[in-house]
């Protein structure tokens, strides 16, 4: 059994920039505990000055792109350029078992090792978006302890993914070469949302076929609205496996971040995303007293069970299972 700490033992660690702290710190808010849930909001606002100056990067691309590697190989770059760099790997839940492999720290074994980085891998815990649902408060703590750069893993490209963009200043797309077929399964939410694209996997002797893919990006990206950030979006070939193009997707963010605080993009999205959270709160805090509740608990097996048999539309027995909730 973890045991319970003080709140003040949890802040000072944080803030002394104890990642062994950070990681217990981060169990206690991801806790369902009614306990835990108590001291992961005091932990909250007591590190909240602490909060808000790190560079935050969200991460996301087609099943097999290369996510973990790329990761590592530009956590691996930043760190040597004197950066501190927490990593946010989120891992999917399985949907029958609820449980989830976490092995992001086993995919990138010298970014582990690391002195100058932390990678913490969560559970979705079947929440929509391909993010877990504590990632924001996982992102300020990592920021009260100290990291200049915080990298944010999804799940992969899907009908929801782009939660993402709603808790991160700058959002990469990693695609592959061969755009013609890739680009035909992206979804095109995603393709208005990206501040950058990098096709990975340029590898030697695939140079030809990289630079295609940047062309033909470039190209499809032309025929959708601006960015809103005022900044365009550019195209760039990496090799996570030979860590080159790192250097251009590092300078690009760079510049991109210079000209949205310029512009005054950059305070407006993290004002809007502070908004965003408030209502994403609130309506996973009223799903789960919904399902706690002891009045919906006792008619949800019945009703589930009228409208598996057709006895019962959908709709209508979840307006009766909502009224029931209102009026107990």
């Amino acid at each position: 059994m973890r045991p319970r700490l003080s709140v003040e033992t949890y802040t000072d660690g944080i803030l002394a920039g104890d990642t062994g702290m950070l990681s217990r710190a981060i169990t206690v808010i991801e806790s369902r505990l009614p306990d835990d849930r108590a001291i992961a909001d005091e932990i909250l606002k007591k590190i909240l000055p602490n909060t808000g100056k790190s560079l935050r990067i969200g991460i996301t691309g087609v099943p097999g792109v290369g996510k973990s590697t790329f990761i590592e190989a530009f956590g691996q770059y930043l760190t040597a350029l004197g950066k501190r760099v927490a990593v946010l790997a989120i891992d999917p839940s399985s949907k029958n078992s609820g449980g989830s492999i976490l092995g992001d720290k086993t995919r990138m074994e010298q970014l582990a090792r690391n002195p100058h980085a932390f990678i913490r891998p969560s559970a979705t815990g079947l929440s929509l978006g391909g993010v877990a649902r504590y990632t924001r408060e996982a992102i300020l703590l990592c920021e009260a302890a100290g990291f200049d750069i915080i990298i944010v893993e999804t799940v992969g490209v899907g009908q929801s993914e782009t939660l993402v963009k709603g808790m991160t200043d700058f959002f990469l797309l990693l695609m592959l070469s061969g755009a013609g077929d890739e680009l035909q399964g992206i979804k095109k939410g995603i393709m208005e949302m990206v501040d950058a694209i990098a096709v990975n996997k340029a590898d030697s002797g695939n140079e030809n076929l990289a630079a295609l893919a940047v062309s033909e990006y470039t190209h499809a990206l032309h025929l959708l609205p601006a960015n809103t950030s005022g900044v365009p979006v550019q195209v760039v070939a990496c090799s996570a496996l030979e860590a080159t193009g790192m250097e251009k997707i590092w300078a690009l963010i760079q510049e991109y971040q210079s000209k949205t605080i310029s512009n005054g993009y950059f305070e407006k999205n993290r004002q809007f995303q502070q908004v965003d959270w408030l209502h994403d709160h609130i309506r996973q805090t009223l799903e789960d007293r919904f399902y706690e509740n002891e009045a919906v608990r006792k008619q949800l097996v019945e009703v589930e069970r009228a409208v598996k048999d057709g006895e019962a539309l959908p709709a209508q027995a979840g307006n009766d299972l909502i009224s029931l909730f209102l009026k107990s």
